[in-house]
């Protein structure tokens, strides 16, 4: 399983989760979340990344516009879109995005099934609640193109290996306090994910 780490905050949690062996880092462009980071904060700690790294900004209820202009200017590679958007939001963004299902019944995880997409669990606060979803829900389905996200720790990661999902996301289940990453249970949680 692929591996991101969300809710980047600083240049010293960026590198220490590459180094643990991260595919992606997520940047939260949500002004009343905890990991919340300003255009200057992402661009300072993207623009030192090293390559082969996938940069993903997180929005909650914004446009296209800000959201093609964010990721150009900070260097993200893929827009997270976290929340109900029109088509015509999808149709105006030049910018590689995915799409998150916010599923809070068994057949929400079908939403979008013919294309890679992130499934998290329905909370009213967007994101980094750390609400684990029904794992049931995903028995008999073809979980290939499913990031999965919510509630999920080095701890519990080992029980997802039967489902096959592309990818697994976490924030808040490898932190020692928000916005502030924990070195032990980020490499713990990506070599839990890729064994």
């Amino acid at each position: 399983m692929r591996t991101k780490i969300c809710g980047i905050t600083s240049y010293k949690d960026a590198m220490m989760a590459i180094d643990a062996g991260a595919d992606a880092l997520g940047f939260v462009f949500y002004e009343k979340s905890p990991r919340f980071v300003t255009l200057t904060q992402a661009e300072d700690i993207i623009k030192k990344l090293p390559p082969f790294v996938e940069k993903v900004a997180l929005f909650v209820n914004t446009d296209a516009k800000t959201i093609n202009e964010t990721c150009y200017r900070v260097g993200a590679t893929l827009a997270q879109i976290h929340f109900e958007a029109k088509p015509s939001l999808y149709d105006a963004l030049t910018i590689p995005h995915i799409k998150v299902v916010r599923a809070q019944a068994k057949e929400d995880i079908e939403k979008h099934a013919d294309e890679f997409r992130l499934v998290d669990a329905y909370c009213e606060a967007y994101g980094g609640a750390g609400k684990r979803i029904n794992l049931e829900w995903f028995d008999g389905v073809d979980c290939s193109k499913i990031i999965l996200a919510g509630g999920l720790s080095p701890k519990n990661i080992a029980a997802l290996k039967p489902y096959s999902f592309y990818g697994v996301d976490v924030s808040s289940g490898v932190e020692k306090e928000h916005g502030i990453k924990d070195a032990q249970k980020v490499k713990d949680f990506i070599v839990n994910a890729h064994s």
